[in-house]
Order: structure tokens, then sequence, then C-alpha cells
């Protein structure tokens, strides 16, 4: 297969390109630091908040490579702090890496994937975009409308031959949380949600979250398989406890879950 995967210089997407590639497939990794793509994948040159290059980024690979098989969107980031202190400036740069610039690549590689009567693409997303907490506004906002993308996508593409799967990873051992957490100091470290941004900061910084982590290959493993079982399901849950959190933000009471959550983070009572 002809793979294009996003975020393919760190993290998941690196390791998956990796496993993409030792499989046989031909894989072109985009990112910004190309420097850092491995060996075995072609590089690509991606921003995603420049607004024409993922038509450039797909075509460059559909001139050396003739097609798209498979479309792997893994780029991403968390803007953390709270919605009333986070810039909108910042607020339109979390969509636009983790919602739009996706959604470029998704309507590059369509055409060619109709054309073929074939294809799949695979959203990484998280447990984020099941249910949200407080300081991550942004970031879940990005999540929830990923998945919300991604369903309708799927519904949209099937009659060409299309498929459409998420990867919804928990907790996973990269440098995004120090990322979310610098984000988080930087919008609300020291006005009136300072009480709240410092309980998360050690909360991640904690020993309970070093246990729930998953590895990059854990995860990178199922988004590989993601990309390459003839039938793929919709979803892809990676993380110990990630059913059982979904189950409880979606059965319990709204304010039962605030709770709990308040209770897990350590804000205390509101």
């Amino acid at each position: 297969m002809i793979v294009l995967i996003t975020g393919a210089s760190s993290g998941i997407g690196r390791r998956t390109a990796e496993l993409l590639a030792a499989s046989g497939h031909q894989v072109f990794g985009a990112a910004r630091r190309t420097h850092d793509i491995p060996a075995g994948v072609t590089p690509v040159p991606l921003d995603l908040t420049d607004g024409t290059g993922a038509e450039a980024a797909v075509r460059r690979v559909l001139d050396e490579a003739g097609r798209i098989d498979v479309l792997v969107n893994c780029a991403g980031y968390g803007e953390f702090g709270s919605v009333e202190e986070t810039s909108i400036d910042d607020a339109r740069r979390q969509l636009e890496v983790n919602v739009l610039g996706p959604t470029r690549l998704v309507q590059a590689v369509l055409p060619g994937m109709r054309e073929a009567g074939s294809g799949r693409i695979v959203n990484v997303s998280s447990l984020a975009g099941e249910f949200a907490a407080p300081l991550g506004g942004w970031y879940h906002a990005s999540k929830f409308a990923l998945e919300a993308l991604s369903d309708t996508l799927r519904g949209e593409v099937a009659q060409f031959g299309v498929d459409v799967t998420v990867v919804q990873p928990s907790y996973v051992d990269t440098g995004w949380h120090d990322t979310a957490m610098d984000r988080l100091a930087a919008a609300s470290g020291t006005g009136p949600y300072r009480r709240m941004a410092d309980a998360m900061r050690r909360y991640f910084a904690g020993s309970q979250v070093a246990r729930q982590m998953s590895t990059v290959d854990a995860v990178a493993q199922v988004v590989a398989r993601a990309a390459q079982a003839p039938r793929p399901r919709t979803r892809y849950r990676v993380g110990k406890g990630a059913n059982v959190a979904v189950a409880l933000a979606t059965l319990l009471p709204d304010r039962t879950f605030d709770a709990l959550t308040r209770a897990q983070f350590g804000y205390g009572r509101a």
C-alpha cells in the first residue's frame, strides 16, 4: 500500500511509520521537522497551520507514487488552559492542527480514493474526544470535532469503498503531556484558575498517571492494525481503563462525573 502519515517525526506517528514500512508498505511521513523522520520512510514537508500545505503534501506523494491507499492523521498537540484565559489565536491554532489540517488532507486524498473505489482513513483521536474535563476545553473541542467528522465521513464515503476508523489512546508515554502542561502554565498558571492548574500539573507529574501510561509502541501497533485490517473497527480504544472511563462518562449523571473529575485531578470543591 501507499501510506501517507502525519506527525511522522516523533512519538506515535514516527513509530507507526516505522511499523508500516517494515510491513512492506511504501510510507510517506509528513512533518515540519523532516530530518527526524525515520529511515525507510520518505519525508514530506507539512505544516498543518499552512492552508496550502495539505494539498502540496498530497500532490507530492501522488507525483511520486501515483496514488494514496491509506491516510493516517496522527499529528496533534494539546492546548490547555481555562476557556476564559486561552487566547482565540491559540484556540484557532489548536483547531488548525487537530481538526482543519487533517480535514484538508482528507479532502485532498478522497478524489483519488473514490476513483480507485478503495481507501482507508485513520484518524488518531483521543479519549478526550469522548468526554471533557476542566482546563482542556480547546483540546477536547478539537477531538470532539474530529470524532464527529470521522463518523460523518464514514457514512459518506462507504459507498465508494473507503473506510474511516478512529484510534482513541488514553495516556501515552510521550512528550505530549509536557507540552500540554507548558501550555497550561502559560495560559492559567498565574491567574484565577491557578489552583486548578497547579493541581492538574501535580496530577500529570504523579505516579498514578505513570501507571496508566501506554507505551508508544503499544499505541502504534494499534494504529498500524487499523491501517491494515481488511475490515477495521470503527474505533480502537487504547489504554488501561479506557472503556471504563467512557462508560462512566456516558452512564453517570453529568454532575456526578464532574465530581469524579474534580476528585481525580485533586481540584477540591468547586
